[in-house]
């Protein structure tokens, strides 16, 4: 039974037999009447779809119908399914040119529209495209851009396949986390969906990450999981390249007769799903395997075939095609730019004359004015200029304000250096003092006490010397290591220690808070899991993040202390661990991991009806003064671009928890 469905498709040899197989006969024959309208295009369309995943080279015949007759009636719908419909067949069977051009099309006529969810479609289409070229740089370009329009929409079978693409993308860049990442997020969406030829799609292309991560392993089994559910489910789109996979697999550790088997099996499936892209890489299989037995017969055979396949899809001609249609999308791009730089121009055109319309308008009534009205308006223009003036302080104040904070934390953690450098100076000096008043001695047995004291001296200051230096050295690495927290962002990724950071930062809060208000006292506590190690973040951005976050904690305890008096202890917690999801995909990878951070206190929690709020820009409930109200939004900010996730748990009178979670 297993090879049964395989069988039945070799029969196939003409559009009736496979009419017959899918029940699309009666689709056909319904072809046969006249009418030329929307409602054949449907019918063309779902005849397309039917046979789609395969045999796409039919398909593509059907839906290529469809978009004549559609543009022929100017049926938008029509041509926007059809566009789409034809391009994912031309890919398929490697007219990638054609492909490209008709994804294009789309992607204006959904842009024009403003229809949101075909915007998103034809971008990830065009990645895909991109990817087949052999373009992975650009690929991500396009996908990144579906991914950002698809975080708006509802999950879909569109949406999973480019999850999938994004990480086949990224595995091609050798980013394996990222791609592992995007492919689990694939696989857990499917679970509802259930979508057979995504299942496989997902399973090989986590197979491809461990390949190429040299875990072969790991990799035959999401192969051979791929091929399995393909001939389960009778979807045939996938079969090939999974062959072919598996095929190279045993070929790189020397099973030639498992590598031979499977790539002749995967020849013959791209065969007949007309892929000739899975054709290439099979029929080059074959000619080293057959060069390897010495069969050049063979070999010779299939490496026409492939020089063949090579110009079909990569030749001169197609090349020429593809720089033809991707400098006319530059220019069309940049044509749309100019346009809207135009439009833009002659907003701001008709508001400078409408601006300048409305002040000649006021100047000429104040100009008609008495003197009492000219009067007023200097007053009011005096108190505008005092009101920016007074902006422009408080801007100014609440940027010193966040400054003492951090000062206050780096002059606690270098005063105990420099007391050590300023007691060693000063015995220091006192010992100098002391070997100088020894000088006026001359005689004998009292010159050699005086040389042995002498000596004791010079090694004291010495020591005391070495003491200075390194307590020096200590303050310097403490002052230098606060600057490099406190600089700037420089956007770039590093190996960061995460809980020294957090532990650091905890202090330097503490410390500042301590510095504004001696009578400030909490407990601080912390449970940090040391198997972590280091991850990659912008170490800056993350500290910004957890110092603001620690800042709120210990002012929510605070302010609850405030309240109950002297018997409540403020506590502020940090911990960090690493979370690795129950997932079958990932088996044997750290692939999908995710390290937490959780900042908790004990103060009064946050309330339900501004829960939803507490991220938004301006939105504080310090008192007037005492907050901005964009610490936690930019702090939502920097974790997303991390790709990670802020999120909070809190219970009103009872504390919060607020949960950082990044990739590990």
């Amino acid at each position: 039974m297993r090879y049964l469905f395989i069988f039945i498709f070799t029969l196939a040899v003409n559009s009736k037999v496979l009419c017959q197989l899918l029940g699309t006969d009666s689709l056909i024959q319904l072809l046969e009447k006249p009418a030329e309208d929307t409602n054949r295009v449907k019918l063309l369309l779902e005849i397309a779809n039917k046979i789609f995943f395969y045999k796409p080279d039919i398909s593509l015949e059907y839906s290529t119908k469809a978009l004549a007759l559609s543009r022929d009636l100017g049926y938008t719908e029509g041509i926007l399914a059809s566009l789409r419909l034809t391009g994912e067949g031309s890919r398929l069977v490697g007219d990638y040119p054609t492909a490209l051009k008709l994804q294009f099309e789309a992607l204006a006529i959904n842009r024009k529209l403003k229809y949101e969810e075909g915007e998103a479609t034809s971008l990830c289409s065009i990645g895909v495209i991109y990817l087949n070229l052999r373009e992975y740089h650009e690929a991500i370009v396009y996908l990144l851009q579906s991914n950002f329009i698809r975080q708006k929409l509802q999950n879909s079978a569109d949406a999973l396949f480019m999850f999938v693409n994004m990480g086949i993308a990224y595995n091609y860049l050798n980013k394996p986390d990222s791609a592992l990442y995007y492919l689990q997020l694939a696989s857990a969406g499917n679970k509802e969906i259930r979508h057979p030829q995504l299942k496989s799609l997902i399973s090989r292309s986590i197979g491809q990450v461990y390949e190429n991560s040299g875990k072969r392993d790991s990799a035959l089994y999401y192969y051979h999981f791929a091929l399995n559910n393909s001939i389960s489910s009778n979807e045939s789109i996938n079969i090939g390249s999974i062959q072919s996979q598996i095929a190279g697999v045993y070929e790189s550790i020397g099973k030639y007769d498992s590598a031979f088997y499977y790539s002749r099996n995967a020849f013959s499936n791209a065969q007949r799903t007309s892929q000739k892209s899975i054709l290439l890489t099979a029929s080059s299989l074959l000619v080293r395997i057959y060069r390897a037995g010495h069969n050049l017969d063979s070999a010779f055979f299939y490496e026409d075939i492939a020089a063949a396949l090579k110009d079909t899809l990569y030749g001169i001609e197609k090349l020429k095609q593809l720089q033809l249609l991707m400098l006319g999308e530059q220019k069309k791009q940049q044509a749309v730019q100019q346009e809207q730089e135009r439009y833009k121009n002659k907003i701001k055109m008709i508001v400078m004359v409408g601006v300048v319309g409305v002040f000649l308008i006021i100047a000429s009534i104040l100009y008609r004015n008495n003197r009492h009205k000219q009067k007023a308006n200097k007053v009011l223009e005096t108190t505008l200029s005092n009101l920016k003036s007074t902006q422009n302080q408080l801007i100014q104040s609440e940027k010193m304000a966040s400054l003492g904070e951090l000062t206050a934390g780096i002059a606690h953690e270098i005063q105990n250096p420099l007391n050590f450098v300023n007691n060693f100076s000063e015995v220091s000096r006192e010992l100098i003092d002391e070997l100088k008043s020894q000088k006026s001695l001359h005689d004998g047995q009292a010159g050699k006490l005086k040389t042995e004291e002498q000596d004791e001296l010079l090694n004291a200051i010495d020591s005391n010397l070495e003491k200075i230096n390194h307590h020096g050295q200590r303050a310097a690495d403490i002052v230098k290591g606060m600057l490099q927290h406190s600089r700037s962002s420089s956007g770039v990724k590093e190996s960061t220690d995460i809980n020294a950071l957090c532990d650091e930062y905890l202090r330097l809060s503490y410390h500042g808070l301590r510095a504004k208000d001696k009578s400030f006292n909490a407990t601080m506590k912390t449970d940090f899991n040391n198997s972590i190690g280091n991850i990659n973040i912008v170490p800056q951005d993350i500290g910004r993040v957890i110092l603001n976050l620690i800042n709120n904690a210990f002012y929510a305890a605070g302010e609850r202390r405030k309240t109950e008096g002297e018997g409540f202890e403020p506590t502020v917690s940090i911990s960090t661990s690493s979370i690795q999801p129950p997932s079958e995909l990932a088996p044997t990878s750290r692939g999908g991991r995710s390290v937490q951070i959780k900042v908790s206190d004990n103060g009064g929690g946050i309330p339900q009806k501004i829960l939803d709020k507490i991220f938004q820009p301006f939105f504080t409930t310090k008192p007037t003064g005492q907050g901005t109200g964009l610490g936690l939004s930019l702090s939502y900010d920097i974790i997303k671009a991390h790709g990670g996730e802020l999120k909070v748990e809190t219970k009103e009178g009872d504390g919060s928890e607020f949960i950082i979670s990044l990739p590990g």
